[in-house]
């Protein structure tokens, strides 16, 4: 007998505000709660840990627009 295991990623949608037009990647992090502090999203995007638009990407404070997507662990976001 075979045994299959599904992992489903856990996609969030985060919306900017109105008057927003990016929110950093730092922020983004600690706003989801994806890490506890800045400086705990800091290293991990210095390491490579996480995914902009399917590319790991180490600018702690890239701005993230609308359309874009990050990665982290088992977490994805898309910016709307």
């Amino acid at each position: 007998m075979n045994s299959f295991a599904f992992h489903f990623r856990n996609m969030e949608s985060f919306k900017l505000k109105s008057e927003e037009e990016y929110i950093e990647l730092n922020n983004l992090l600690k706003i989801l709660g994806w890490v506890a502090t800045g400086g705990e999203a800091k290293l991990a995007i210095k390491q490579g840990e996480v995914i902009v638009n399917s590319e790991v990407d180490t600018r702690v404070r890239k701005k993230m627009r609308t359309g874009d997507s990050a990665k982290f662990g088992d977490e994805e976001v898309k910016i709307a």
